[in-house]
């Protein structure tokens, strides 16, 4: 119940038990010194009554208050210790169990979820979820066990005390509690207008040159302190919302003194109560109320951090991407059997696509724009799972392999080329973390990166900045090839993997390609039909469906064939120049 309630694991369950007890120990021992100092009342006031009896022993009464002393230390050091630094393990815990979900998870996840609202799950749900478990839920649980060991003692000594001490806590936590769908409702919002001011943020440091490029400055940066205001506004309902609850909560519970004043007089002047009994109560009111306390202000941060687990388990039910570890294909060949496929519950974006990639040939992908080339590229290599249909390697469903023994078979080039702030060299080694620098410099060759890296100030060694914002498109773009041709993998997907590049230095790439890629299973996609020319076979696609297959020279036969038209409008734009 723990681990599903609370979004924790099987350890930081048994530890959150461990520190709840811890806590509500500390709590009962912090009333400890009443009970001396009853005791010590009671036998002055006992020997000012009846001279005969003896005083008390100050010696002995001041040893045990230095045991009380001592054991209080050691049960708050027990809770600091059951609380705070256990926490801090489940808190590394639950971040390394998390990374390790996210890393299951299918891209599909990652399409669907706004960056903002992941990057708030990783970092401030994880922190929100470490703080809540050293500083709010054991001082919760154990302050209402401690209070409710209280309140059974107090009953003990006189019930009617009792009641009029303690029926203020079930009124002001009931009213507590009676707000909690006006504060859910806040918190929801103000969560809401925190990610829309995430994201307008990030989209502005993100699209800096864009926005600049086209005077937008002064409306985005309006739009942005738009909602700046509203996640103010949203903020301060939610503290309002929380503030007035706590405060009139709190209120009620002093109204609990005066009852156990007015009770207690009350019973003395009728003669129901000794005056010792009552002095008591008066010390165990001072004392009881402050657990109480604490008691209602973690429900409100209970209450405000139930939406973040709420945002963690979301993760952690979401469905990973399991499968055997053991890939053994026979062969390398990309088979295709009626895959349909869509994004979401959009337009369908592939439907019964069939077609095989065979081992030692390089297959090209080729279509209008949005015909599904990229999602075929995308679903070859699992990074989603087909609605329908079967992607096979050398027999072996795909989807019945883990992505990362499945991906150790396939290099990757695509559009949108991802670099790291590293140098040259590291990026490129992110193909085979173990290659030498003569590996790493023989593919970097093959891919023509030297052109541009030897004019660097320290060559190889030079930082390229986040996502190689200190290089070109193409340069990025070779960088990606080099690290596909040293993972040197059986399998290559290359999606626009030559579309920065200058003529020239394209037709050194497919060389390259050509020359270092023989006996594997390449799929390429490309816009521009010279760059499939040399394909072995050219599979075309069109809304999502295959419509030719074949080899260029084939295709390029086929009278009124969608390849070529293609060729034939490509050709034709060749020849276009700006009119004089």
């Amino acid at each position: 119940m723990l681990r599903d309630k609370f979004a924790l694991t099987e350890q930081g369950a048994r530890d959150f038990k461990r520190g709840v007890g811890a806590a509500a120990l500390a709590n009962v021992v912090l009333m400890a010194p009443i009970g001396v100092l009853f005791t010590v009342t009671g036998a002055f006031v006992a020997h000012l009554t009846d001279p005969s009896q003896p005083l008390p022993e100050l010696g002995a009464y001041l040893l045990a208050i230095v045991a009380v002393l001592v054991v209080m230390l050691l049960t708050q050091n027990l809770e600091y210790d059951s609380t705070y630094n256990v926490v801090y393990n489940e808190s590394a815990r639950k971040r390394i169990g998390l990374a390790e979900k996210l890393r299951q998870l299918p891209l599909s996840f990652f399409g669907q979820r706004d960056l903002s609202d992941l990057t708030s799950a990783v970092m401030k749900d994880c922190a929100d979820h470490e703080r809540m478990f050293s500083h709010v839920m054991p001082q919760l649980f154990g302050a209402a066990i401690s209070t409710a060991v209280v309140a059974v003692c107090l009953v003990a000594f006189d019930w009617r005390l009792a009641l009029a001490a303690l029926w203020p806590i079930p009124v002001a936590v009931a009213v507590l509690l009676s707000t909690t769908h006006l504060q859910q409702a806040a918190g929801r919002a103000r969560n809401e207008a925190s990610l829309e001011l995430a994201d307008g943020i990030q989209e502005y440091l993100e699209c800096a040159r864009e926005i600049r490029a086209t005077n937008q400055v002064p409306a985005f940066l309006e739009r942005v302190g738009e909602r700046v205001d509203a996640f103010e506004h949203a903020k301060i309902r939610v503290e309002l919302t929380a503030g007035v609850s706590a405060s009139s909560a709190q209120a009620l519970l002093r109204l609990g003194i005066g009852t156990t004043v007015l009770a207690g007089a009350l019973l003395i002047a009728d003669g129901q109560v000794d005056f010792m009994v009552f002095f008591c109560f008066l010390l165990a009111v001072t004392r009881v109320y402050d657990p109480v306390n604490v008691i209602l202000q973690t429900i409100i941060e209970l209450l405000d951090l139930r939406l973040n687990i709420a945002r963690l388990q979301a993760i952690e039910e979401e469905p990973a991407q399991t499968g055997t570890t053991e890939f053994k294909p026979a062969g390398h060949d990309l088979t295709f059997e009626g895959v349909s496929f869509s994004y979401g519950e959009g337009e369908r974006v592939l439907s019964d696509v069939t077609f095989t990639a065979r081992e030692g040939e390089v297959t090209a992908l080729v279509g209008p724009s949005g015909s599904g080339k990229s999602t075929v590229a995308k679903l070859a290599a699992r990074f989603w799972d087909a609605d329908a249909g079967q992607v096979r390697v050398g027999g072996v469903d795909v989807a019945g392999v883990e992505p990362e023994a499945l991906l150790a078979d396939y290099a990757e080039v695509f559009q949108d080329v991802v670099l790291f702030d590293d140098t040259v060299m590291g990026n490129i080694r992110l193909g085979r973390a173990d290659a030498s620098d003569k590996e790493v410099l023989a593919a970097a060759h093959a891919a023509n990166c030297d052109e541009f890296v030897l004019r660097m100030p320290q060559g190889y060694d030079t930082p390229i900045g986040e996502n190689g914002s200190r290089l070109s498109g193409g340069e990025r773009q070779r960088i990606s090839i080099a690290r596909a041709i040293l993972k040197d993998a059986p399998i290559v997907l290359l999606d626009e993997a030559t579309a920065s590049l200058d003529v020239e230095n394209e037709t050194q790439v497919q060389t390259a390609l050509s020359r270092l890629l023989a006996g594997k299973t390449v799929l390429v996609i490309a816009h521009r039909m010279r760059t499939v020319a040399n394909a072995d076979k050219v599979v075309v696609l069109k809304e999502g469906r295959v419509v030719e297959e074949g080899s260029p020279a084939e295709l390029m036969a086929h009278e009124g064939g969608l390849y070529r038209r293609m060729v034939e409008l490509q050709t034709e734009a060749a020849g276009w120049s700006l009119a004089s």
